[in-house]
């Protein structure tokens, strides 16, 4: 029960020679002249981990509000994300310094000229932007932080006035997730093309983070139980797992349906742009691929009972997600920024020394405190949670 997970130094060295080779690859980026397509890799990459960081985190409050007993030996994973999180605010710092080379209206002067963007400026200009998006770091941090606090205190308390603490605070979060993250997506997805705009674009990405990030989890889950880790763990859970992306599959394909179609269907020649961009250029193949894989994929394949109890079928679904993700974002900012399909060192590179970054934060925030909470009230019920005896 009070089991810590272990990480071997050789883990930790790798970890640093992926951030290494990804460093190097910023600067050879900057060095080379390729300025516009490593700002591009870098917002790519921050925002792609963040998503993965703040879905885990949105998983783990839908779990105390819904008071799940089957996930509750699983808590801690998420919770230990809250380090990345802190890192996560600190990268994107650096961002602020490549915003004229990532978005138009962030130019010196590019509002003169430009009705549209004068009548935006209100709203998308540089000072308004770097205070909404370091508010939204602190509230995350904050309200995330205090969960796994909580946590940690049950650990040593028990009873249920820490338990309702958190189901509270993670209602709150919930909340301030639900919003600040619809303007993230917005700030600094959307406004790469600021004369561009959809309804729901942003609800699709929030859709997405929670996806991909409750993916992630499930991925860890399996991996630390190959490594010896979570004993108990049984088909019942997997397949739980598997229902959560296969549920997310459909809301994230409907949005990306829904999206699509309401565009088409109107044919308004400023909205239209964004598909007919990216159904040009190169980029047809990469446009049909995040449908296919982000929903199609999953959709069909854990659909059969088989695979959505299989552990090594579940990280197969999980790293061809991942994949999708990244291809969904590359989409939305490379179109807008580097305007053509390039992938090479730059592309490899900056992406290693980010899932090293990630990986590594994770590993040694999960390894300071026990992996299961083993006060969580709900526990037993994870422990006993029912296998599958048959196959189908």
């Amino acid at each position: 029960m009070d089991k810590k997970l272990q990480i071997s130094q050789s883990f930790k060295n790798i970890m640093i020679f992926l951030i290494v080779i990804g460093v190097a690859s910023v600067a050879a980026g900057f060095l080379t002249g390729a300025v516009n397509r490593t700002w591009a890799n870098l917002l790519l990459n921050n925002f792609l981990f963040l998503s993965i960081t703040l879905g885990g985190l949105f998983w783990m409050a839908i779990q105390a509000i819904t008071q799940s007993g089957w996930s509750s030996s699983f808590v801690r994973i998420p919770q230990s994300l809250v380090a990345y999180l802190v890192v996560a605010a600190i990268l994107w710092l650096f961002l602020f310094i490549g915003l004229p080379h990532l978005f138009h209206w962030a130019a010196p002067g590019a509002a003169l000229h430009d009705a549209v963007l004068s009548h935006k400026s209100p709203y998308l200009n540089i000072p308004f932007l770097i205070i909404r998006t370091v508010v939204f770091f602190i509230l995350w941090i904050l309200i995330a932080w205090r969960i796994r606090k909580l946590s940690l205190k049950e650990d040593q308390t028990g009873g249920l006035d820490t338990f309702n603490k958190i189901e509270l605070l993670s209602k709150v979060f919930i909340f301030v997730l639900g919003v600040s993250f619809i303007f993230v997506g917005i700030d600094w997805l959307m406004s790469l093309d600021a004369h561009w705009f959809s309804t729901i674009f942003a609800v699709k990405f929030f859709i997405s983070a929670f996806y991909h990030g409750s993916a992630i989890i499930a991925a860890v889950v399996i991996i630390l139980y190959k490594l010896g880790y979570f004993p108990f763990l049984n088909q019942g859970h997997l397949h739980d797992f598997s229902k959560y992306i296969f549920m997310l599959s459909i809301m994230w394909g409907y949005m990306w349906f829904v999206q699509y179609l309401l565009i088409w269907y109107g044919n308004i020649p400023e909205e239209t742009a964004y598909f007919h961009m990216r159904r040009e250029d190169g980029f047809q193949a990469l446009f049909l691929a995040e449908i296919l894989i982000n929903w199609l994929f999953p959709f069909l394949f854990l659909m059969w009972n088989r695979m959505a109890r299989n552990a090594n079928a579940l990280l197969l679904t999980v790293a061809v997600l991942l994949i999708g993700q990244y291809i969904e974002i590359y989409n939305a900012v490379v179109a807008e920024t580097v305007h053509k399909v390039v992938f090479g060192y730059l592309e490899i590179g900056i992406f290693i020394g980010f899932a090293g970054i990630f990986m590594l934060v994770g590993a040694i925030s999960l390894s300071k405190y026990p992996l299961v909470a083993k006060n969580h009230p709900y526990l037993m019920e994870s422990f006993v949670l029912e296998d599958f005896e048959e196959e189908y």
